[in-house]
């Protein structure tokens, strides 16, 4: 890491970032713009939490990944959970309950953690945890959800708890989502649109980006239908390659600056909505902000792992807080080493040198 580089002040700059842009991209949504300055609020006392402790040594990221179920009811083609195993069919056994993510999800809030995004799986399969999630309104929870399990039941607690934003995954217009999700993704999607929309329901869009996509997902046509249909935040998540035979999916460097051009232009042309990219250019943020520098995972047997792509675990919060969770052995290694800031050629530096991360274990 660079001597000259502040993590703690990149990702307080960066959360701030969100948050103005969520508060302008909401400007014309009374019911959101309303939760939004509160979050706003809530959002740099848990700064000003994080900072206290980074001064006493203690780093705190401000985000945490939370992988809440193992159950998912579709085949995505080359998805990193189940190439991992970290996803199945069958019903999940021995995963976190209800209760004891509610006590993750108070003791991040105790800790200052702003975002915690809930994963899976399919994280709308858990509706106890959800709800958990929603009494916790100082804390926003992107929920990264395939769509096919939104109800008139969750559209009704996401109107009533704001703090719970669906980010729906879509691989671009029809023709590509269904191909990689299955036949009718799309249609279901689109319909989920038009409900929140009509709800006045903040919602966003997860995009997997491939080489076969990139066009397509970073197109004016694409982004002014996500536009007009509501959608208020697009978060572009690199392909990884985690089997054998889809290395050429993944985007290279050349891919990697057009798609950043193209977020450039799409935050100046389209103010109305939020653009994030994952992991981006890990250059300006000192390298790859895994490993508890700005974010890590938690499994749904909790296990506190680097990044969903990266399942190594030495420490498991049921044995364990949250707060010693982030300093464990391996999360602090990695954070000193050069892991972290090498070059990489794919989307995630921790997949690419995973015999690295697997020797530190």
């Amino acid at each position: 890491m660079t001597q000259d580089f502040n993590i703690q002040e990149y990702m307080t700059k960066g959360v701030e970032r969100v948050v103005a842009d969520a508060i302008r991209a909401t400007l014309k949504n009374p019911k959101e713009s309303a939760f939004m300055a509160k979050f706003a609020v809530a959002s740099k006392a848990a700064s000003k939490k994080r900072a206290a402790k980074e001064e006493n040594g203690e780093h705190v990221p401000p985000f945490l990944i939370a992988s809440i179920t193992s159950a998912c009811n579709l085949h995505c083609a080359g998805c990193y959970s189940r190439c991992n195993s970290a996803t199945e069919d069958s019903e999940p056994v021995n995963q976190l309950t209800d209760d004891e993510w509610k006590n993750i999800f108070d003791e991040a809030d105790d800790l200052g953690v702003s975002f915690i995004l809930l994963a899976g799986g399919e994280p709308l399969l858990r509706k106890g945890v959800i709800e958990a999630a929603a009494k916790k309104p100082s804390i926003l929870f992107p929920i990264f959800t395939n769509g096919t399990y939104m109800t008139e039941k969750y559209f009704e607690d996401f109107d009533k708890n704001r703090n719970l934003v669906p980010i729906m995954s879509i691989e671009g217009e029809k023709e590509a989502t269904d191909h990689r999700r299955g036949e009718g993704v799309y249609d279901k999607l689109i319909s989920n649109m038009d409900e929140l929309k009509k709800r006045g329901i903040i919602f966003g869009a997860s995009v997997t980006v491939t080489t076969e996509n990139i066009k397509e997902v970073s197109s004016e046509s694409f982004i002014s239908m996500l536009s007009e249909k509501g959608c208020k935040a697009i978060i572009f998540v690199e392909f990884v390659p985690v089997d054998e035979g889809s290395e050429h999916l993944a985007p290279d460097d050349e891919d990697r600056e057009y798609l950043k051009g193209e977020i450039m232009r799409l935050r100046k042309e389209h103010e109305e909505m939020v653009f994030v990219s994952f992991p981006g250019d890990e250059k300006t943020s000192g390298g790859c902000i895994a490993a508890g520098r700005g974010f890590f995972h938690i499994n749904s047997h909790g296990g506190a792992e680097p990044c969903p792509f990266s399942p190594y675990s030495d420490i498991n919060v049921r044995d364990t807080s949250l707060r010693e969770a982030m300093k464990s052995k391996l999360f602090l290694d990695l954070q000193a080493g050069d892991v972290l800031m090498d070059d990489h050629k794919g989307g995630c530096v921790l997949y690419e040198k995973r015999k690295q991360v697997e020797e530190l274990l």
